[in-house]
């Protein structure tokens, strides 16, 4: 499985890896159960995990950058129900975060998905620039 593969979908809790999308929706597979089903673009929206950013006090990064200090750090990961554990746990492994702007919740998230990906042994791939982006940046 790869890391480009993988999604959010509102509604759902979880991971999926997108499978095959269609026009009205798509067939997504839960990393965490492995089930597979469909489903409607009507009524949910997806989320590429590559397509993430998430606020610093610089610029945004890509949400694979904090998974990748969050693989890099010997903090052990917090219990996702732990509101000040979870925040404290950022605060040592991704300092630079904007903790005005990214929700607590949010903060879970990025911690259960992390977990997932880990069990699932997905290797955490950034998203490759085109060289035109990359002239444009700096």
């Amino acid at each position: 499985m790869e890391y480009n593969k993988l999604i959010s979908v509102t509604g759902f809790s979880g991971l999926f890896e997108l499978v095959t999308s269609k026009t009205d929706g798509a067939v997504v597979r839960s990393l965490e159960d492995n089930t597979t089903k469909f489903v409607s673009s009507r009524v949910h929206q997806f989320s590429h995990l590559e397509s993430i950013e998430v606020y610093t006090t610089d610029d945004n990064v890509n949400l694979a950058d904090i998974f990748k200090a969050m693989d890099a750090s010997a903090e052990a990961l917090p219990s996702e129900k732990d509101n000040k554990a979870v925040k404290s746990y950022f605060e040592k492994v991704f300092p630079s975060m904007d903790f005005e702007r990214v929700y607590s919740s949010d903060m879970k998230k990025m911690v259960r998905w992390f977990g997932v990906i880990k069990q699932q042994n997905i290797e955490i791939v950034l998203p490759e620039m085109d060289e035109e982006e990359e002239g444009n940046e700096g």
